[in-house]
């Protein structure tokens, strides 16, 4: 059974935030909000959990799961190396609703489905996102539907499609605007635009200083 916590109420906060991190470490998987949509998470680095995060959405491993971390200093843990141009969109636009996908250290020893050697990463803009990133690490987060689903943007929603194969329901209230964050490849010679989002081309351009846009 699922438990839901109303963590626009302090305590209901505190004991959620802790029901979820627990839930995390165990290998179950949560439900949390974001500044863009509720997303469904794991402990990035648990393979089972991980999978298990892909079932719940009905979804292979031809789509892999991106990583929310919870501090800029975490990425560099995470990728073989950090471009200047990486650290230039970081320092920009991190937390918020930009995601970057950068060659990941090969140390590492997870399964997010067939990324071919790289991780998709991002700072969500979310107290109770950063609270919990800060306490168990970084976690492997889908938006929180069914594949195929509109996204939800509402812990309401996210259980109306996911159920009991969640613990851990962490409800922040509304997400706004059911907006996907803007992601940037930045594991060739230039930066490419893989989907425009709340940040704007324009403005990931400005800060690289190379116009950015889809690949060509």
């Amino acid at each position: 059974m699922s438990a839901v916590y109303d963590c626009e109420e302090p305590a209901s906060r505190a004991d959620g935030l802790a029901a979820a991190a627990t839930a995390v470490r165990s290998g179950r998987l949560v439900v949390l909000p974001t500044d863009t949509v509720y997303g469904i998470g794991a402990d990035a680095f648990d393979s089972a959990a991980v999978r298990a995060l892909l079932r719940a959405k009905h979804r292979g491993p031809d789509m892999p799961v991106g990583v929310l971390v919870g501090s800029w200093s975490t990425v560099d843990g995470l990728v073989l190396g950090l471009p200047d141009r990486a650290r230039a969109l970081i320092e920009a636009f991190w937390p918020g609703d930009l995601s970057l996908v950068l060659p990941h250290a090969p140390s590492l020893r997870w399964d997010l489905g067939s990324t071919r050697g790289t991780v998709m990463l991002r700072m969500p803009l979310h107290p109770v996102a950063l609270e919990l990133l800060r306490e168990v690490g970084p976690m492997a987060v889908s938006s929180a539907n069914v594949s195929g689903s509109p996204p939800a943007a509402t812990a309401g929603q996210a259980r109306e499609q996911l159920g009991d194969s969640v613990a851990v329901y962490l409800d922040g209230g509304p997400s706004g605007e059911a907006v996907a964050s803007t992601i940037v490849d930045l594991t060739g010679g230039e930066p490419v635009l893989l989907r425009e989002g709340p940040v704007t081309a324009e403005a990931v351009s400005e800060v690289v200083g190379v116009e950015v846009g889809p690949a060509r």
